[in-house]
């Protein structure tokens, strides 16, 4: 085997590996003696963490869910200057490995906070920055978060097209697109509504 072969492969399982990492529901065992599979839509993430009755564990999982994409992705790109096609796989593989972890028998959950570091790790602020309003302001205007990661997606498209328009980084937004359409397909089955708040303020604007 083909030693850049075999590093390549073993940066991408590695990164696999990292995002595997079920933090919410180790933490939600460890702090709070529940599963937190057992809360709202029964995923391992920081959202049931915190219906579980945790503020601080459901904080640290997101933390360390945000950090388990961006710390293989940022060594990967920044400090061992992977790219290509190398590193499109290397930026997807930790959001793959949440979404189906080996460790609970490959299921997972919706992936958005591993996917945010990801951005993290391959531009700092730059694309992560504008993703976090994105999903912020589309959770605020509708009611099904599905609908308002895609839109944020759609968002991310155009930042990406305006400002680094790299295909590295079309690439990987296009996997994860494809990922996080997966992970939240039950929601994408319902129709998004308008939030009760906006719908009552373009009522008094009509009015």
């Amino acid at each position: 085997m083909d030693a850049s072969f075999a590093s390549s492969l073993l940066a991408v399982l590695l990164a696999f590996l990292c995002g595997s990492l079920p933090f919410s529901v180790w933490l939600g065992k460890l702090f709070l003696r529940r599963d937190v599979r057992h809360y709202g839509d029964g995923n391992p993430g920081a959202t049931n963490a915190f219906r579980a009755g945790g503020r601080f564990v459901a904080l640290l999982a997101l933390m360390l869910d945000i950090a388990k994409g961006a710390a293989p992705v940022g060594v990967a790109y920044f400090t061992l200057g992977y790219r290509g096609l190398t590193m499109v796989l290397i930026a997807l593989a930790p959001v793959l490995g949440h979404a189906f972890s080996p460790i609970l028998g490959f299921r997972g959950g919706k992936a958005v906070a591993v996917s945010l570091g990801v951005w993290i790790g391959l531009t700092l602020w730059k694309v992560s920055l504008p993703a976090v309003l994105l999903v912020v302001l589309w959770t605020a205007l509708i009611d099904v978060a599905g609908w308002a990661v895609m839109l944020a997606l759609v968002g991310m498209l155009v930042v990406i097209l305006i400002w680094l328009p790299q295909p590295l980084l079309f690439a990987v937004l296009a996997g994860q697109a494809v990922i996080l359409a997966w992970t939240h397909r039950a929601d994408l089955r319902q129709s998004p509504h308008l939030r009760a708040w906006l719908r009552r303020w373009l009522g008094r604007m009509r009015g």
